[in-house]
């Protein structure tokens, strides 16, 4: 009966040593536009910590709020800083509010 040889396999490229590598972790994504270290940022990020301490979960809406309050007394300042504020707790929030805006000053076709 004639024996074979039968080179066993790397254990780097087994299928078990392939599980149980450690995966290295992919690039770290920033998912905000704010450049590292810009001062208003993290002046505006400030700000809707606060507002978000002081109202929970609903300060999104409370800023969007606080926004047309501005918005109606024509005080523009003040509409951007909470529509700021919105957009860092919630960017459809503040969509929401600019679409609004638009619509409300687009004129009708017809």
């Amino acid at each position: 009966m004639p024996v074979h040889f039968a080179a066993a396999r790397t254990a780097a490229r087994s299928p078990v040593a392939r599980i149980l590598a450690k995966q290295s972790p992919g690039i770290a994504a920033n998912d905000n536009d704010y450049p590292v270290g810009e001062p208003f940022a993290m002046e505006s990020l400030r700000d809707a910590l606060m507002h978000f301490a002081e109202h929970g979960m609903g300060a999104a809406k409370e800023a969007h709020r606080l926004a047309l309050v501005a918005h109606e007394a024509d005080n523009v300042d003040d509409r951007e800083h909470w529509v700021g504020i919105c957009r860092t707790l919630d960017a459809r929030e503040a969509s929401k509010f600019e679409r609004a805006l638009i619509l409300q000053d687009a004129p009708l076709i017809g």
